[in-house]
């Protein structure tokens, strides 16, 4: 029987078991869909790559992205750790790229700039989100703060109210409280019943909280209709999050960290940024990564 090489690694942190696992199959060529998310499936993680060979040979790679019921479009931390097991490949086999590497995703082109340590070893990377900022249908309160186990007058809405938004991935996001986030817990009754509601084409009711913290901004995320009751990191999250709030100001730039995953054990650190173009604003999230496990699948 065939058998795959997977690694993973903790993503969004530079403590192994901290941050966002991932695992990546460094050579998913022969594996088909159906293996594909029944591995992803096994592994039951937030999220599980697998790299091909790119269609346009220009790019680095083709990556297919697959939580434990679907394939995603796009997303942050898987991303950000398949650069840098693949970056430590290149570089164990001696011919490392010094430029950023471009990834083949379903929402479009994916860039991921390498962070180095001063003797050139990987330590993380940055991400280019492959869309500008979507900002679209925005939601009753009420809804929101069912889904997160919360009251009404926990969410905030003096800055925006909570807005489907997306640079790639589309998510609900709500500002909270910084009291009302430490007890948010998902009900997935009420995310269903959000769902059915509010139906997103192609997705899943996905939410994400943040707050506004005296140490900086905190957030979690809840996707229980995706298998991910809450996530430790999510990039695809974040950078929306970056985007739209730039999208609230006059600024033409705006940068900051975001931490997550407090709550689970699993603290991550996530570096944000938005920025002004001439096809709206684009955003990058980056953090570092730690290898854990690396091993053998058979298929």
């Amino acid at each position: 029987m065939p058998t795959y090489a997977f690694v993973t690694v903790d993503v969004f942190t530079d403590t192994r078991f901290g941050g966002n696992p991932l695992a990546v199959f460094t050579d998913a060529r022969g594996l088909s869909d159906a293996e594909m998310q029944a591995l992803a499936t096994e592994f039951n993680l937030s999220e599980t790559t697998f790299v091909l060979p790119p269609e346009d040979p220009a790019n680095t790679a083709r990556i297919r992205i697959f939580n434990t019921t679907a394939e995603m479009p796009f997303a942050g931390h898987p991303m950000v750790g398949t650069g840098y097991v693949l970056a430590r490949l290149r570089d164990a086999a001696g011919h490392g790229a010094t430029g950023p590497l471009r990834f083949e995703v379903p929402a479009g082109l994916v860039t991921v700039e390498i962070e180095r340590s001063g003797d050139g070893a990987p330590l993380g990377g940055v991400i280019s989100a492959p869309l500008p900022l979507s900002a679209g249908e925005t939601f009753p309160p009420e809804i929101v703060a069912a889904c997160a186990g919360l009251a009404a007058h926990d969410i905030v809405t003096s800055v925006h109210p909570p807005v489907l938004a997306s640079v790639g991935n589309p998510f609900v996001i709500a500002e909270v409280t910084d009291a009302a986030l430490a007890r948010a817990a998902p009900n997935v009754d009420a995310f269903r019943k959000a769902e059915a509601a509010y139906p997103q084409e192609d997705e899943r009711f996905s939410l994400h909280l943040y707050a506004r913290t005296p140490s900086g901004i905190r957030a979690r995320m809840f996707a229980p209709l995706t298998g991910t009751f809450e996530d430790p990191a999510t990039g695809s999250a974040n950078a929306p999050l970056a985007a739209l709030l730039l999208s609230l100001t006059d600024a033409p730039s705006t940068a900051f960290d975001v931490r997550q995953g407090v709550e689970m054990g699993r603290p991550s650190l996530l570096r944000l940024t938005a920025t002004r173009g001439p096809d709206g604003i684009r955003a990058t999230v980056g953090g570092r990564c730690v290898p854990v496990l690396s091993g053998e699948a058979i298929v």
